[in-house]
């Protein structure tokens, strides 16, 4: 199995946390040396452990803004 390298270049908002501390946060960050990319996921404290995310380029992230402003209330 392959160790999955990532470095969180900027933490940019806090959506939740549970009460055991893992928070579900939007960040920008590294995965594996590659260029940055906006980060979806839920992490333990200290991100010492993630959970699946979903991760999207800057196009991506404004297209799901846009969706999200159309059926939001």
């Amino acid at each position: 199995m392959t160790d999955i390298k990532f470095e969180i270049v900027e933490e940019l908002a806090v959506i939740s946390e549970n009460p055991k501390g893992w928070r579900k946060e939007l960040n920008l960050v590294s995965w594996n040396n590659a260029a940055p990319k906006y980060d979806l996921r839920e992490w333990a404290p200290n991100h010492e452990k993630m959970g699946k995310g979903v991760t999207m380029t800057k196009d991506e992230l404004n297209s799901l803004r846009a969706a999200l402003g159309s059926i939001a209330g």
